[in-house]
């Protein structure tokens, strides 16, 4: 398991440093659904199955909408992949960059046990991310209307940014 959930941290760091690197959007959309799917295989490690089948749904649902607006507002009919020097530079520095910050930040790291939700518990009836759920759903109601409301608005402010030639705000540039 621990070799698993090392894997999953390597994917998330290195699908991060995909996503800082690269200008273009179709290959930082890429690294943001490996991102996120590592992300969530941290959390499913951790104990938290529901949740993190909720959230890679949820994620991949609005990465898809914000990978189609991009991909509308940046037509660029040679986009720079991962094999063009200025990204192959960039990839570099942040690796180093990582590797500096992994040695200052080195001691003691280990000495931290991995144990998920369920394992702490001898004979617990409920998991550790259903409560989470649970509570969410019944005192974070209001906070879950408000933020559905504000990504309806945001759905509609990137609409009316990218209608078409003759009245589109960012088509005019």
């Amino acid at each position: 398991m621990t070799y698993l959930m090392c894997t999953f941290l390597l994917g998330l760091v290195f699908g991060l440093v995909a996503v800082a690197s690269n200008p273009s959007p179709y290959f930082a959309a890429l690294g943001l659904v490996v991102v996120s799917g590592m992300g969530c295989g941290v959390l499913a490690g951790h104990g938290g199955p529901f949740l993190s089948l909720v959230l890679f749904l949820i994620y991949l649902g609005g990465m898809l909408v914000v990978f189609a607006y991009s991909a509308a507002l940046a037509a660029e009919p040679y986009p720079e992949s991962w094999g063009s020097r200025s990204v192959l530079l960039y990839v570099g520095l942040y690796i180093m960059a990582l590797v500096v910050g992994s040695f200052l930040f080195y001691g003691g790291w280990y000495e931290y046990s991995w144990v998920p939700a369920d394992e702490l518990a001898d004979l617990s009836l409920s998991r550790g991310d259903i409560g989470g759920v649970a509570l969410m759903y019944s005192l974070g109601g209001g906070m879950l209307l408000v933020s559905a409301g504000v990504l309806l608005l945001t759905l509609f402010v990137v609409l009316e940014l990218t209608r078409g030639l003759s009245r589109g705000a960012l088509r005019a540039v």
